[in-house]
């Protein structure tokens, strides 16, 4: 077959490429601020659904970040052992885990309120193709939803 039948093939044409080297880029990024706080991306992430809302049932955690429940599951026993959410099973429904912060993971939020800033100090971007990126981004979520 000829070269052409296979230009989809080429990395180039990929638009999951590009998502994908990025999205690992920013998270390298993220790790040295994310360590000051003894937290993965992905825990961090977690406590950002929790600081918003204090407490959620586990499944609601993994709707809002798109994870599933064996990824988030030992997430949330994680940071359970760091004393920063209790789990416990809820009231109304046992077979949903409620997911509270701690003062601790409260306390926590504190030393996480400047990642934000730093982070912005390590993506050199026009604000506007920024806005553009993350609306075109969530566009993109909503059509693979």
């Amino acid at each position: 077959m000829d070269s052409e039948n296979y230009d989809a093939l080429k990395l180039e044409n990929q638009l999951c490429f590009p998502l994908y080297a990025c999205a690992r880029e920013v998270v390298k990024k993220y790790k040295p601020f994310l360590d000051g706080i003894d937290l993965t991306y992905t825990q961090y992430v977690t406590m950002m659904v929790l600081w918003e809302k204090g407490s959620a049932t586990s499944k609601e955690i993994g709707e809002k970040l798109h994870l599933d429940s064996g990824t988030l599951t030992p997430v949330i026993k994680k940071l359970a052992e760091k004393g920063l959410v209790t789990r416990e099973r809820a009231r109304d429904d046992e077979r949903n885990l409620l997911v509270t912060l701690t003062g601790a993971g409260e306390a926590l939020k504190r030393r996480a309120a400047a990642i934000p800033a730093q982070m912005g100090g390590c993506i050199r971007m026009d604000p506007r193709d920024a806005a553009e990126l993350y609306a075109l981004l969530y566009k993109l979520m909503g059509a693979l939803e």
